[in-house]
């Protein structure tokens, strides 16, 4: 099972890949909304800042997201590390559930670009 280190990690990653972003992805990495990540079996939540193509501003708290991000995301610490390393891919995880996304039509359609 991820650890909350390796959680961090990952979405630090997450947030260098998207400042390295280019075309349909470079445009959907622009957005600037507010965005959580709750990690289920792990039951933190990390909260930040989607904006100029980074995730500005990460903390870390316990339990599930306090406040309704623009742009929700839920998982297992194991399957954040594994879609930020390559080993797992968004539409497979999301298809089977195991990645739940929650947010605008209109920013769903722009994030499709980013996964």
């Amino acid at each position: 099972m991820a650890t909350a280190l390796e959680c961090r990690e990952a979405l630090t990653t997450f947030s260098e890949n998207l400042g390295k972003a280019s075309g349909n992805a470079r445009a959907a990495a622009q957005l600037d909304r507010s965005l959580t990540c709750w990690i289920t079996d792990l039951d933190i939540t990390f909260a930040g800042r989607l904006r100029d193509g980074r995730i500005h501003d990460l903390v870390e708290t316990p339990g599930k997201p306090a406040e309704r991000a623009q742009i929700r995301l839920a998982m297992a610490g194991d399957d954040l590390v594994a879609m930020v390393d390559g080993s797992l891919h968004f539409a497979k995880a999301w298809g089977s559930g195991r990645v739940k996304v929650e947010a605008s039509i209109f920013d769903l359609l722009k994030l499709r670009g980013l996964l």
